[in-house]
């Protein structure tokens, strides 16, 4: 039996040797550093970024580029559409003012036209009423200077009247007889001035 124990004991120190080997073989392989940086794993890691290089390009060349080109070229095509159309809306506002400008030139000819068409309308109407006025006036006035005529004639025949009486009535009071022909007389010589 102790040559079964030594065994078992001897088989677990040669396991327990075999784990520091390996383990020592670790550290010296992790001694030298990054793996990356391994002279020994050179020619495979340039072979893998050469094949990623490759493939990185033909991604691009063949996918993202020309989708990039793609939509740069559009909006170079929008941009270069929308400068157009703003240049021919730009030559039609121009074209608009233009015809704005020329209609209220015409429209401040015509309301000039209009306001002298009835100034002399007006005028016209005004002289035609002030004709009419001054007809009226002057019918008026013939009118009114007859009748003044006919008063005055009436008043001058009254106070001729008057005066005949009213002399002939002082006369009499006084005790003096004149005759209606002489106090006629004296009454037209005193009228006269």
């Amino acid at each position: 039996m102790a040559s079964g124990t030594e065994t078992a004991a001897d088989a677990a120190h040669g396991a327990a040797d075999a784990a520091h080997g390996a383990a020592d073989a670790a550290a010296a392989h992790g001694s030298s550093g990054m793996p990356q940086l391994d002279f020994a794993t050179f020619p495979n890691q340039i072979f893998w970024l050469v094949v990623a290089l490759v493939v990185i390009f033909f991604v691009l060349t063949r996918v993202a580029l020309p989708r990039i080109a793609g939509v740069l070229a559009e909006r170079q095509g929008t941009i270069t559409n929308d400068i157009a159309a703003a240049e021919e809306l730009k030559l039609k506002a121009l074209d608009a003012e233009k015809a704005y400008n020329e209609a209220l030139a015409e429209a401040r000819v015509e309301a000039g036209k209009i306001a002298a068409e009835a100034k002399a309308e007006i005028q016209a109407e005004l002289d035609k009423a002030q004709a009419k006025a001054d007809a009226e006036i002057a019918a008026r006035t013939a009118e009114s200077e007859k009748a003044i005529a006919e008063i005055r004639a009436g008043a001058v025949e009254a106070v001729k009247t008057v005066a005949k009486d009213t002399a002939g009535e002082i006369l009499s009071s006084m005790g003096f007889k004149a005759d209606a022909k002489s106090i006629t007389a004296a009454i037209t010589a005193r009228m006269k001035g």
